[in-house]
């Protein structure tokens, strides 16, 4: 088969699982990875036949997708920034508004800071604290993660970016990261869960099925949980001046900013991603100690 029909073939078979338009993605990123082209070399190459064994390892990637598994984890990679990252089911695929929360952080905080200090909880595959140390070039990075698994994810993937990231293996409702002096840093962010127990039944298979639920859920009766511990956190790491973000269910934008004000942060503002909806919070410790 050439290149343009094996595509073709692949995102038909695709289609009663997602949206047409959707399938056709799934299925170039495929064959582009699996012949290391670019989108414009796979248009141009289109009618070049494929090899045979790379046609039977395709097939193989479309039995795995037809079972609803991501093709971020099929093909071990997922694009965010200008990086191309590993993930594993240990770690959640990063998501186009992630990308939103580290442009609006490097918006916020250009590469201008002597000495800039940041922590990154929840880190998943490294993708935001990743994302901010190549472009704020920060004096100190700190990532922590509650799984030992995701965490050798993100330090293979700051090797690949030669970042220098402080990982740590922490439960973030139970203790602190070590080595960080109180009120040192300059910016704290986190992507913690923010899924209710009860909106599973909602959530599309090649999510529910293969992404960590430690990544997405929350109980019911507390959906801030992490968000109120980590504003906790950032009371006493924070220094005057310091800035947290966060990034958000958009349905509990007007609860957080009201916490994170009762918890006496300044300059709460809840910030709309691209389709408008409120994916953000961001806010600045003023120095009230208690």
């Amino acid at each position: 088969m050439t290149i343009r029909e094996l595509t073709v073939s692949l995102a038909a078979s695709l289609q009663g699982l997602y949206p047409e338009t959707e399938a056709a993605a799934i299925a170039s990123l495929v064959l582009e990875q699996m012949l290391g082209l670019s989108p414009l070399q796979r248009r141009m190459k289109a009618s070049e036949e494929v090899l045979p064994e790379i046609e039977q390892q395709i097939l193989a990637i479309q039995h795995r997708l037809l079972q609803h598994e991501p093709v971020q984890y099929v093909l071990g990679i997922a694009h965010f920034m200008d990086m191309e990252l590993e993930v594993t089911p240990a770690t959640l695929i990063p998501r186009p508004e992630t990308e939103e929360l580290v442009q609006l952080i490097v918006q916020e905080q250009p590469a201008r800071h002597t000495g800039l200090v940041l922590l990154d909880i929840g880190t998943g595959s490294g993708c935001i604290v990743l994302a901010l140390c190549r472009a704020l070039h920060p004096q100190r990075a700190i990532a922590v993660d509650i799984s030992a698994s995701a965490l050798a994810v993100a330090r293979r993937n700051a090797d690949k970016y030669s970042c220098p990231i402080e990982f740590q293996q922490v439960d973030i409702l139970q203790a602190l990261p070590s080595g960080i002096a109180p009120h040192s840093l300059q910016v704290l962010v986190s992507n913690p869960p923010y899924v209710l127990e009860n909106e599973r039944p909602l959530m599309r298979r090649n999510v529910l099925d293969y992404e960590p639920a430690t990544a997405l859920f929350v109980p019911d009766h507390d959906p801030l949980l992490f968000y109120r511990r980590i504003a906790e956190v950032g009371r006493e790491m924070l220094q005057t001046g310091g800035a947290l973000y966060f990034e958000i269910n958009e349905q509990y934008a007007s609860a957080l900013s009201s916490l994170l004000a009762d918890l006496g942060y300044e300059a709460v503002a809840a910030v709309a991603d691209i389709f408008g909806k409120d994916r953000m919070v961001r806010a600045t410790w003023p120095g009230r100690r208690e």
